[in-house]
């Protein structure tokens, strides 16, 4: 089974409703560890977002996830902009042409974005950020395409790695960003990237249940 286009755009929209409603919970964290406004960023990304969306809701999925990363990196400060923005750019470079996505079709891209997040940001697993969720997410996946498991329950794995890698944020020292000014102060406090990262990983598995 494929997710179809408008299953794309379906979890971008829920993904933007998810922000929504864990605006304030991301901000509580990111107070604790860095400016507290990843919340509040992520919400006017998504807003920008779900303006720019029916323009292109006829195009293929590369042009869709394009079009979100460029949305994010114009309207979101701080950190969080560049990296999601770059994240869904790179995504979307494999997904060129596409209107559907095969499990296989969301491994590369997830991958590709991850790469890009991970060549911009300069973190490592282990420093505190949202790479923290994403590499245990993409080495699931990897692992349920091993498997030959469905659309969805490789999904569910990948959504519970990076679950699992967020919640392994909390006793971490920050090495990157803000965090990393507070040195052993940074210490037993959710990253809120990964965080947020978690919650895209998850609203996809909720949204595409079914393949």
């Amino acid at each position: 089974m494929a997710v179809t286009r408008d299953e794309v755009i379906s979890w971008i929209k829920a993904y933007g409703q998810v922000i929504t409603e864990n605006k304030d919970y991301l901000t509580d964290l990111d107070s604790a560890i860095g400016d507290a406004d990843h919340g509040a960023n992520m919400h006017r990304g998504f807003l920008a977002v779900l303006a720019k969306l029916p323009a292109v809701e006829d195009k293929d999925i590369g042009t869709i996830f394009k079009t979100v990363g460029m949305a994010l990196i114009s309207t979101v400060g701080g950190a969080a902009g560049p990296l999601y923005g770059t994240f869904f750019i790179q995504a979307g470079t494999k997904l060129n042409g596409k209107m559907d996505l095969t499990l296989a079709d969301w491994t590369a891209a997830l991958d590709a974005g991850i790469t890009g997040v991970v060549n911009i940001g300069k973190a490592n697993v282990g420093d505190k950020t949202m790479v923290d969720a994403l590499t245990p997410a993409i080495q699931a996946l990897n692992g349920a395409t091993g498997q030959e498991l469905s659309m969805s329950d490789a999904l569910k794995k990948s959504a519970k790695a990076a679950e699992e890698g967020m919640k392994g944020t909390i006793p971490l020292l920050a090495h990157k960003g803000r965090a990393s000014y507070l040195g052993e102060r940074s210490i037993g406090h959710q990253d809120p990237g990964a965080t947020s990262s978690f919650l895209l990983l998850d609203t996809a598995a909720n949204v595409w249940v079914n393949n």
